[in-house]
């Protein structure tokens, strides 16, 4: 099959693809299918055999959905297990919630952003700055600054 229509790629192989995609993506085969082909779409002239990389394409973003599936779970998870840490009782954990949460929202951004990624998200500070583009001094003092806001507006100590 030459370069041809993309319709005419996709009508010849989409279901195949669709099945073969539902092995990693399950119920994100369409997405898989969608986002693969456009991959292969950009680069099919350069590959030697279209069909077989139009595969691997397909089989590289079910994957990529299927992991970033994963990591999203494990980021909810890990969240719910450090706000309960972070509250320090059941009863008291909505109301808290609530208050933290307008605590935070009075937080300059900078601020804010380095918190939730130091308290919530777990991130070491070398993380944070990197993914801010920060120095290290500088994630770690707004953090410090940050949390000490928060003490004063919750009128409590906080733990970090």
């Amino acid at each position: 099959m030459s370069g041809g229509d993309w319709r005419i790629w996709l009508e010849r192989h989409g279901g195949a693809l669709q099945l073969f995609a539902a092995q990693w993506a399950h119920g994100r085969a369409e997405d898989a299918v969608q986002e693969g082909f456009v991959r292969f779409w950009k680069n099919r002239d350069r590959a030697g055999d279209r069909v077989a990389y139009l595969y691997a394409c397909v089989r590289t973003a079910a994957l990529d959905l299927q992991r970033g599936e994963q990591r999203r779970m494990l980021r909810e998870q890990a969240a719910g297990r450090s706000e309960a840490t972070f509250f320090e009782c059941p009863a008291e954990h909505a109301e808290l919630r609530s208050a933290v949460e307008a605590a935070l929202a009075q937080l300059p951004e900078e601020q804010r952003e380095v918190v939730v990624m130091k308290v919530w998200g777990g991130l070491t500070f070398a993380q944070i700055a990197e993914a801010l583009h920060l120095s290290l001094n500088t994630a770690t003092s707004r953090y410090r600054y940050g949390m000490q806001k928060l003490e004063t507006l919750l009128g409590r100590e906080v733990k970090s």
